[in-house]
């Protein structure tokens, strides 16, 4: 197939590698005219995916008209920015195929809801890929298994074909709003994270947050719309372990960083990539206000990153809540 990768990162670079080594003719579009140019004169992209060789069928691009020939478009740019590019495509009669993991700030939309507000996309045409899946580790071919989520599964078997490698497995779903909560929210948990390595606590501390975390995960879902099992699968329980332990997260060395007493505008500035939890804390507090869902990590993690609490103050906070039965729903 023709298919167009929109943004350039290190998750559409590697997923733009594997679709090439499927045979498909690949667009990488990317904004930054620097980043075109040097992927199409040595073949690399030394900013966001290091060390790593772009076969000659995929073809780089910063002209969004190569992209919208496609006949698969495959969009792994920030949440925060998808609307301002999604809305230049014409995605009629298009598979779309997301990557992004976040909510938008202010409508409080999923990614499936801005591009059907953006673009009058219908839901026949969408599915998310998410999932336990650091490009770093797609790139080295490491076997990472991921789910696809589509509310009509039209395209499944297609998508599935297309994505499959002997180190890349898919599995289907059909709840698009478990799966797209799960891979935003476990971001936000994930600094939580971070800030309790920082802090130099324990295994039994990042177990609970993580436990804890997936909890007010699923009750944001369920609340949305979700089905409950899905949080125990690849978008819940498999992203959520994989993003809070792992050194190739972004978010959890934000928090990391924060538990260490560095400032958040230091950190961000300091990055080359975008975490994408921190603009998703703000917009998931805003959903548990919204929906009346309890969140206190959620809670917690938006004040020490907006308001200046301090993160032992937020440890003691959530420590000494009034206990209750263990129940996630």
């Amino acid at each position: 197939m023709d298919i167009a990768v929109i943004g350039a990162g290190g998750w559409g670079s590697a997923l733009a590698i594997l679709l090439s080594e499927n045979k498909h003719r690949v667009t990488l579009w990317a904004y930054e005219s620097e980043l075109v140019n040097e992927i199409s004169s040595k073949r690399t992209n030394s900013k966001f995916l290091p060390n790593k060789i772009f076969p000659e069928n995929i073809y780089p691009s910063n002209d969004l008209n190569d992209a919208e020939k496609c006949e698969l478009i495959v969009l792994a740019v920030p949440t925060q920015h998808l609307r301002s590019i999604a809305s230049k495509l014409n995605l009629k009669n298009k598979i779309i195929v997301n990557l992004a993991k976040g909510i938008e700030r202010d409508s409080l939309f999923r990614v499936s809801e801005i591009l059907a507000d953006a673009c009058n996309l219908s839901m026949e045409q969408y599915t998310v890929i998410t999932g336990p899946s650091h490009a770093e580790e797609v790139a080295n071919k490491i076997p990472t298994t991921v789910v696809a989520a589509s509310e009509h599964n039209l395209y499944e078997k297609q998508i599935i074909e297309i994505f499959t490698r002997p180190y890349f497995r898919l599995y289907s779903s059909l709840d698009v709003v478990g799966c797209e909560i799960g891979g935003s929210l476990k971001n936000v948990i994930a600094i939580a994270a971070g800030i309790v390595d920082g802090l130099n606590f324990g295994d039994n501390t990042k177990a609970a947050l993580i436990t804890r975390g997936l909890a007010e995960t699923s009750r944001l879902g369920i609340a949305l719309g979700a089905n409950p099992a899905t949080f125990s699968g690849l978008s819940g329980l498999g992203d959520l372990y994989v993003t809070c332990s792992s050194k190739h997260s972004r978010n959890r060395f934000v928090g990391e960083q924060i538990g260490k007493g560095k400032k958040l505008s230091e950190i961000i500035n300091e990055m080359e990539m975008i975490a994408e939890g921190v603009s998703t804390t703000e917009s998931a507090f805003a959903l548990s206000r919204k929906h009346k869902v309890e969140m206190p990590i959620t809670e917690n993690v938006y004040n020490i990153l907006f308001e200046g609490l301090k993160p032992l103050e937020a440890i003691n906070r959530l420590m000494s809540r009034e206990s209750k039965r263990e129940w996630w729903w």
